[in-house]
C-alpha cells in the first residue's frame, strides 16, 4: 500500500483547504499534520525545511516537498492522473489550457480581493484586530467586478473550463465558502443567477462537503 501524503496545516486554512478538496477528488490518502500557528510552530527550523515562508499548507510526499497549494493540487492531479476525477486537471492540452487561464484567473483576480474580504470579515474578528470599512467596501468592488465576468461566462458554460467540474472550480471553493456563508456579503455571489447556480453545484460536492465536516471538528491536538 502506497503511504499516505502528508499535509500540515488547519483544514481552516482557505490554502490547506484546497489541497484537502484535490485529495479527496483524486482519492488520494493523506496525513493531516497540526501546525500550532500560534505558538510558532510554522517558524521552526525543521518546519522551514519543507515550508521555507513559515506559512501553510507544506506537503510531502514521500522525498518531495511542496508549498504552494495551487501548485500542490496540480501535482497530485498528476501524479495521480489515473485514480479518482480523472477530469479534475484536463485529459486533452485544450482543456488543460482553459482550466489553467481560470486557475490563474482565481490566482489573480478573484483571491486577492476575496481574501482580504476573508481576512476583514471573518478572521479579523476572531484575532480582535478592527475591520477597515473603506478596505472592506473597495474589495468588495473588485470582487463584484470579477464576478460580474464569471457571470457571463457561467451563463455559456455549466463550470469555468467547460462543461465539467475541474480544478478551476475547486480553487474557488474556500474563499467563497467563507463569503457566502460566514459573512453578510454573500448576496455578492448569489445576486447573480449563473454565479448562484454555479456555486450551489461546487459546494455540495461530497469531497467538499468532507473538508467543510473537518472545518467543523476539533482540531487535533499537536504531538
Amino acid at each position: 500500500m502506497a503511504t499516505p501524503v502528508k499535509v500540515y496545516g488547519p483544514p481552516l486554512s482557505t490554502a490547506v483547504s484546497r489541497v484537502l478538496a484535490c485529495l479527496f477528488e483524486k482519492n488520494v490518502q493523506f496525513q493531516l499534520i497540526p501546525v500550532n500557528m500560534a505558538k510558532g510552530e510554522h517558524k521552526s527550523p525543521d518546519y522551514l525545511k519543507i515550508q521555507p515562508f513559515g506559512q501553510v499548507p507544506a506537503f510531502q510526499d514521500e522525498s518531495i516537498n511542496l508549498f504552494e497549494s495551487r501548485a500542490i493540487c496540480r501535482y497530485v492531479c498528476e501524479k495521480y492522473a489515473d485514480q479518482g476525477n480523472k477530469g479534475l486537471y484536463g485529459t486533452n492540452p485544450l482543456v488543460k489550457a482553459s482550466i489553467e487561464q481560470w486557475i490563474e484567473a482565481e490566482g489573480q483576480t478573484f483571491s486577492p480581493p476575496s481574501s482580504l474580504l476573508v481576512f476583514q470579515l471573518v478572521f479579523a474578528p476572531q484575532m480582535k484586530i478592527k475591520q477597515d470599512e473603506n478596505l472592506i467596501k473597495q474589495n468588495v468592488e473588485k470582487l463584484s467586478k470579477v464576478l460580474d465576468i464569471y457571470e457571463k461566462r457561467l451563463g455559456d458554460s455549466r463550470y469555468l473550463a467547460g462543461d465539467e467540474f475541474t480544478l478551476a472550480d475547486l480553487s474557488h471553493l474556500p474563499n467563497s465558502q467563507y463569503l457566502i456563508n460566514g459573512t453578510d456579503k454573500g448576496e455578492i455571489f448569489t445576486s447573480r443567477k449563473n454565479v448562484a447556480r454555479w456555486w450551489d453545484e461546487i459546494s455540495i460536492r461530497e469531497s467538499w462537503k468532507k473538508v467543510v465536516e473537518m472545518q467543523n471538528s476539533p482540531p487535533p491536538k499537536s504531538p
